[in-house]
């Protein structure tokens, strides 16, 4: 079996290197041919276009920043539809459009190959350890007779459901994460200002109903201390995996007002030059309005947390 991967950034880089690990013959593009260079020195092949993969591979991963670089990819005039053939079985890794991902699967479908929405999560250090959660959508008999391959890039690769079902399950599962922030944001600067202090608030709220799933420990990691920088997961990338979220709400004719509102609260943070920051940047917006300093001891954050394991 010959499997070919486009998109080598951080995470692809890994989870091609994970293919490799497992002895599995590879063939990669990428738009930076330096991207590729310790998966030829491994062995992998090195292709000139999408369909070239799509001719020679019997399985092609994409992981690609967002729907446009899919699209091209997919539908170009060297794009992976046109080097197609019968039993392709194509997964993209990307968090992406349910309605791209859809319109990619029903044009493989016409040349007898098969589309999946098939994204992860798990971040970089999951992307390199092989600890990767994958989402997949489509064909199930397809996917069945392909998750060892899965399996060698992420230990929980689950079927979800016909395509884009997956792109569903990650919208929903990264939406949830980006609006409780927003929702953090206000309810730690609102106790802020009635006097309290952000180490002491976090404590006593850690011991609530939502506090005991370990909800509040998120924000100590950049929020209560006030680090943005370096980024665990870039603004820019996030307010993509918004714009998705609330785009399908407009397309199904859901009300998603406080999804909206985060997006809005995204859109500042990037105007304010911020998109190459953490995630959640934006938070520190609602810091400023509400005129407040978060600058909690790390050490005193890390030590309530190790309390509660002892």
């Amino acid at each position: 079996m010959k499997i070919g991967f486009i998109g080598l950034g951080t995470m692809g880089a890994f989870m091609a290197a994970n293919l490799q690990k497992s002895q599995y013959k590879l063939m990669v593009l990428d738009v930076r041919k330096d991207a590729a260079q310790r998966h030829l020195d491994a062995g992998a092949e090195w292709a000139t276009t999408p369909k070239q993969i799509a001719e020679q591979c019997d399985v092609v991963f994409t992981s690609l920043p967002g729907p446009p670089e899919v699209e091209a990819v997919v539908f170009g005039p060297d794009g992976l539809l046109a080097g197609a053939r019968p039993g392709l079985a194509y997964f993209d890794l990307s968090t992406n459009s349910q309605t791209l991902m859809r319109r990619v699967n029903a044009a493989l479908a016409e040349k007898g190959a098969f589309g999946f929405d098939a994204p992860v999560s798990g971040g970089p250090k999951g992307a390199e350890s092989g600890k990767l959660a994958i989402w997949v959508g489509g064909d199930r008999a397809t996917y069945d007779k392909h998750k060892k391959v899965l399996d060698a890039i992420g230990d929980q690769a689950a079927y979800i459901g016909p395509i884009g079902t997956a792109t569903v399950a990650k919208l929903v599962h990264n939406m949830a994460g980006y609006a409780v922030q927003t929702a953090m944001a206000e309810v730690f600067t609102m106790g802020v200002k009635a006097g309290m202090d952000p180490t002491a608030l976090w404590k006593a709220v850690r011991q609530g109903a939502l506090g005991r799933r370990r909800m509040f420990d998120r924000v100590a990691d950049q929020f209560l201390i006030n680090k943005y920088d370096p980024p665990a997961f870039a603004l820019k990338l996030a307010h993509k995996d918004v714009t998705l979220a609330t785009t399908m709400g407009r397309e199904l004719g859901v009300p998603m007002r406080f999804c909206q509102l985060t997006l809005e609260e995204m859109n500042e943070a990037l105007a304010r030059g911020w998109g190459h920051r953490d995630s959640r940047v934006p938070m520190l917006l609602q810091v400023e309005r509400a005129g407040v300093k978060m600058e909690a001891d790390p050490a005193e954050l890390q030590a309530i947390i190790d309390a509660d394991k002892g």
